[in-house]
């Protein structure tokens, strides 16, 4: 009798996921917690393209992509989940059919709308794990804010024209040390002026850079799910593309602030 909470690997799932399965950090085990593991994407552009294409090749089980953008020419330069014969298609759905060529075992779920207060508590229920795959404040704050009332993790990444940010949130719970785990606002207590940050639709973005920042999106996913590793939780990791330099910071929790 099958255990839905260890899924048996088929024959081709075996051979596809052999060099995972001999790591002895993930082993069998781990990637039944990948093939168990329903994780949401926000947005399916730069960010979103590395994401899903990674952890649809790493078996994890279940995707949901949030977009309610069409693909178009200009995106093709770093959103590479997309061709150009589906120009002018929802993102969703391209993205469907790149995830089918990569994985066939993986399974996802489309939701071609806008992430919004109206529903963004609903759907982050649904899921184990959330990205934020998206290019604007709104959305960032917004995801941050409902990820930790419905205490889920969040994988969360900003570009500029040349660098990335990347960090793990988990406000909800507390670290080894006891002391509580920051949230997004202890990171940045509030969106910048309207205008101050240019998009890169305006300022421009390297190609590569959302690749780079969006596998390291992935990596932190793979390791929450699987439990290896040291997750980004409270570090914010900084990437300079120019300088090909990696630079960590360290932040807490605002407790004083909370007893105030």
């Amino acid at each position: 009798m099958s255990d839905p909470e260890n899924p048996a690997f088929t024959p081709t799932e075996l051979e596809r996921y052999a060099r995972h399965i001999i790591l002895a950090e993930i082993g069998g085990p781990g990637q039944q917690k990948l093939k168990r593991a329903r994780v949401l994407v926000v947005g399916a552009g730069g960010l979103g393209a590395p994401v899903l294409q990674y952890l649809a090749a790493a078996g994890v089980g279940t995707l949901g992509i949030v977009d309610d953008d069409r693909v178009s020419l200009s995106n093709l330069q770093r959103q590479v989940i997309h061709d150009t014969d589906l120009v002018g298609s929802p993102k969703v759905e391209s993205a469907i059919r790149a995830i089918a060529a990569i994985n066939p075992h993986v399974t996802v779920e489309a939701h071609e709308t806008r992430i919004a207060p109206d529903n963004a508590a609903d759907l982050i229920s649904r899921y184990h794990i959330v990205v934020d795959g998206s290019d604007n404040f709104d959305t960032r704050y917004l995801l941050a804010d409902a990820c930790a009332a419905g205490k889920r993790p969040l994988v969360s990444a900003a570009l500029g024209r040349f660098d990335g940010s990347l960090t793990t949130l988990k406000p909800y719970e507390r670290n080894g040390k006891g002391e509580q785990n920051p949230s997004y606002r202890d990171l940045f207590p509030s969106p910048p002026p309207p205008g101050l940050v240019p998009a890169c639709a305006e300022a421009g973005v390297l190609g590569v850079l959302p690749g780079v920042i969006g596998s390291l999106q992935a990596t932190e996913v793979i390791k929450l799910i699987t439990g290896i590793g040291e997750p980004l939780i409270g570090r914010l990791l900084l990437y300079d593309a120019l300088s090909s330099r990696f630079e960590t910071i360290r932040y807490k929790a605002n407790t004083a602030g909370a007893a105030a």
